[in-house]
């Protein structure tokens, strides 16, 4: 019998963060007491306001097709709150909402990659990038960072990577998974190297913008680079800075409206429109009171700095301290090194991924569920999502302090 599915699922694997997810779920319900640090969601709910917004709209029977790219008043409310905060100007016309981030992303790279062109993401990276790249028959290029420099790119290593088949760059600030913020320094450097090459788009995953921490304040290359405002497409949504993950509302902005107009003609052949009444309960997240967020990331701080602290002073383990988002990433090289974790590979000579290995006996041993660095492409470290409740926190660390001393010994 011939193969049903397509060849060109054997480029991908399923995200590793959904399956870690999925399988600490599965363990839980089984009676298994798991902590979990895998959440790419915030775990509060999503603000009343915004949830009676869209049921206003439900009862006023908003519940028809809308645009392609989305609703007239939710575009405006975009235009205003880049004008208000960021001092970026948009039309309407430059704007497709979507059904999350992640859409609006698939869809970017189908619209602009042709077939071996280049795209370079820096890592440790979002799982689905070097996907969706390879789905466009594009090709990946990785620039590692490093922890030294806080997991982000430095402008040397950008130009390095440019190469004539260089179709874009993507930047994520702050990241997912390290949660490294880039300063309007480090956003200009970067930018003084994109100037000097003129057919580069620049790809600006802004999904964490308002998640910033320690008064830090918030900058994408077309804040800092006139010059580069025309080439850059920026994504963003309401999952994560509004808890809206289910909600599924993204978009994406850019001044080049050929872009959007693609993206608009492919999406118009898949999913069309985004739910138009959870559209207007995103009108109503961005126009509204924004002290829902401040309360959020209020919390988000005091989980951060005790996750922090404490694994500061887990042996052989090296951390930095995120400026956003809500996940933290730490380096365990010097772990690996230490006669436990050897003699935990000599014992599990099939696994050659170091962090894999961590995360299958954290989670196997220790009821302790985290994601491996190398689903990000650094596998000498491992995601954790402060994203959770302080007194989960407190107990998963328990468990991964004495998983980390046992393995020192």
């Amino acid at each position: 019998m011939n193969k049903i599915t397509a060849d060109r699922l054997n480029k991908i694997e399923p995200s590793p963060t959904l399956a870690i997810t999925a399988l600490a779920a599965q363990l839980k319900a089984e009676g298994k007491d798991i902590i979990g640090f895998g959440a790419g969601e915030p775990d509060f709910d999503t603000p009343e306001h915004i949830k009676d917004a869209a049921k206003k709209a439900l009862d006023e029977g908003f519940t028809k097709y809308c645009d392609v790219s989305g609703l007239p008043d939710l575009k405006t409310a975009i235009c205003d709150w880049y004008k208000n905060e960021y001092n970026l100007l948009f039309q309407k016309d430059q704007i497709i909402v979507s059904t999350g981030g992640k859409q609006a992303l698939y869809n970017l790279f189908l619209s602009i990659i042709n077939i071996g062109e280049e795209v370079i993401i820096p890592a440790p990276y979002w799982v689905s990038y070097k996907d969706m790249v390879m789905l466009a028959e594009g090709n990946p290029v990785i620039v590692q960072t490093t922890f030294t420099d806080g997991y982000k790119l430095t402008a040397d290593a950008l130009e390095k990577a440019i190469t004539s088949k260089t179709k874009a760059i993507i930047l994520n600030s702050p990241s997912n998974p390290t949660g490294a913020v880039y300063s309007q320094d480090e956003m200009q450097r970067l930018a003084a190297v994109l100037e000097k090459h003129e057919n580069i788009l620049i790809i600006t995953d802004d999904i964490y913008d308002r998640l910033l921490y320690d008064d830090q304040k918030f900058f994408n290359i077309p804040m800092v680079s006139e010059k580069l405002r025309e080439r850059s497409i920026i994504v963003n949504g309401f999952s994560k800075t509004y808890s809206m993950t289910g909600w599924r509302l993204g978009y994406a902005l850019s001044e080049r409206t050929e872009i959007i107009k693609a993206m608009a003609k492919l999406q118009g052949q898949s999913t069309s429109n985004a739910t138009t009444f959870a559209q207007k309960g995103a009108i109503d997240a961005l126009t509204s009171s924004q002290s829902c967020v401040e309360e959020m990331k209020r919390a988000f701080v005091e989980r951060r700095d005790f996750i922090v602290d404490s694994l500061s002073k887990c042996p052989g383990i090296n951390v930095v301290k995120p400026g956003g988002a809500f996940y933290v990433f730490p380096d365990f090289e010097e772990l690996s090194k230490s006669d436990g974790f050897l003699k935990l590979k000599k014992e599990n000579a099939e696994e050659t991924s170091h962090s894999k290995l961590l995360t299958k006996l954290l989670l196997e041993k220790y009821l302790v569920a985290i994601v491996p660095g190398i689903a990000f492409g650094y596998d000498n470290g491992f995601r954790m999502s402060y994203a959770s409740s302080l007194d989960n926190i407190k107990k998963g660390m328990e468990r991964i302090h004495e998983c980390f001393n046992n393995l020192y010994k």
